[in-house]
């Protein structure tokens, strides 16, 4: 395409871009810079191949805004007034509202404690979809790096929260409730500390290892939702698994003779748990810090 083609393509993506850069830098004017470097890059680049080039303009406005973060040091961060209006929640739109009318105040200053690698995972991947195959060459790590990046953020981000668990001691408490629920087969206990819209996310290392031990293991998807079905998951198993702190966050593993083959991050808001994570990739495993007991 010609220049002026090329510019107007540009423009109906720069919303989008301008969104992602907001996100990962928190200044409008920082996010305008990077934006505007985006184009000059594109404007040096034959992209007669580019097969997806709003993927590939995000790309590389991820990685002007990562160079940013990691060369600019600790500063405050200007509040994202026009984040709402600004930001590109497909797909999923209602899914990510919350999340994105939120960046701003005491979730902005959670981002900021974050290291840029794990901000920019975060952002990418929990608010605009990124797969973490492309947020991989961003941040130079394999898919199951940039996995775990995303995974420590969100522990940190809803730790940072005001609605998530703060006691580390309840936390705990609700943990081994959970746990000893499913030890004992006990259904309705495990309804009464998981939320209704609890949501369980299996690695694609933990579906296989439950498709493998058929009649051994629960049947698994990647994603299940409600506490009756999550429950059904966990109901009478477990029995191997202990409490643990996981980036010191209480969580729980299965960690037979003390080596850890899979681990479970638990999100806990006002006293409920809302989120289970099945990790069993062993790259994504030996980027965790795990204290058992």
């Amino acid at each position: 395409m010609d220049d002026n083609e090329l510019a107007a393509t540009f423009e109906t993506h720069r919303p989008h871009l301008r969104a992602v850069t907001l996100r990962l830098l928190g200044s409008s004017a920082e996010a305008d810079d990077a934006v505007q470097e985006t184009w000059l890059r594109l404007a040096r680049t034959d992209t007669s191949e580019v097969e997806n080039l709003r993927a590939w303009l995000t790309t590389v406005a991820s990685r002007v805004a990562l160079s940013m973060l990691r060369t600019r040091g600790t500063r405050a961060e200007s509040p994202i007034d026009d984040a709402p209006d600004a930001v590109d929640l497909e797909p999923n739109p209602e899914a990510r509202a919350a999340q994105a009318d939120a960046l701003g105040g005491a979730l902005l200053v959670v981002l900021e404690r974050l290291e840029p690698a794990e901000r920019l995972a975060f952002v990418l991947h929990d608010l605009f979809a990124v797969p973490f195959d492309e947020i991989a060459t961003v941040v130079e790590r394999s898919p199951a790096a940039a996995r775990q990046l995303a995974s420590r953020a969100r522990r940190r981000v809803r730790g940072g929260s005001d609605t998530a668990e703060a006691d580390p001691a309840r936390r705990r408490e609700v943990v081994e409730a959970f746990l000893t629920a499913a030890r004992e087969g006990d259904f309705a206990g495990l309804l009464s500390v998981l939320d209704p819209d609890v949501e369980l996310r299996a690695d694609r290392v933990a579906v296989a290892a439950a498709e493998a031990n058929r009649g051994r293991a629960p049947e698994l998807a990647e994603s299940v939702h409600g506490a009756e079905a999550v429950a059904r998951v966990f109901s009478g198993r477990a029995r191997a698994a202990q409490p643990a702190l996981l980036d010191g966050v209480p969580g729980a593993v299965f960690a037979p003779g003390g080596t850890v083959y899979s681990a479970f991050d638990i999100v806990i808001v006002d006293g409920r748990i809302v989120a289970i994570e099945m990790i069993a990739d062993p790259e994504v495993l030996a980027g965790l810090d795990v204290e058992l007991g």
